[in-house]
């Protein structure tokens, strides 16, 4: 099994919308490099929800990988924000697994309290510079998160 790390707005897609819709589609992701750990996740991998861009930003639940990736189709969408003119079905770009709810936390476990966690300090999230949307997180990392939950 591998562990993961996935950012959304919560204005946009936030972890009680994954609730309510039990699953979906990872989609709308236009970075290389999260596009392959999108490409690299299985069924059963387990994925730590970031709410991004939200104050204060932090994880606030679990989800689960309940498919392999696919073709992302929302780059065959003329008139859509996340079309791909050079993707083709035949030749796609882009790629979705769909992810399902698991757990949301009974609160946020913000970013600063997650960096005050030692076990974290090597954490993807935390290296200069990085911004992606889709990252790899330890399954020590995993379940020093899950352990922090446990104890509030």
């Amino acid at each position: 099994m591998s562990y993961w790390l996935v950012k959304t707005e919560p204005e946009v897609y936030s972890i009680d919308h994954l609730k309510r819709d039990r699953k979906t589609a990872w989609t709308c992701v236009r970075n290389y490099q999260a596009r392959n750990y999108l490409r690299n996740m299985r069924i059963g991998d387990r994925v730590l929800v970031y709410h991004s861009n939200s104050e204060p930003a932090g994880v606030i639940g679990i989800a689960e990988v309940c498919s392999d990736a696919r073709p992302d189709p929302t780059q065959f969408e003329e008139s859509g924000e996340y079309f791909d003119s050079k993707a083709t079905p035949e030749n796609p770009r882009w790629f979705c697994p769909d992810l399902k709810f698991i757990e949301k936390f009974p609160r946020l476990v913000s970013i600063s309290e997650l960096k005050q966690i030692p076990e974290l300090k090597q954490m993807v999230l935390f290296q200069r510079g990085s911004r992606l949307s889709v990252q790899p997180v330890t399954e020590k990392e995993f379940e020093s998160i899950v352990h922090t939950v446990n104890k509030l």
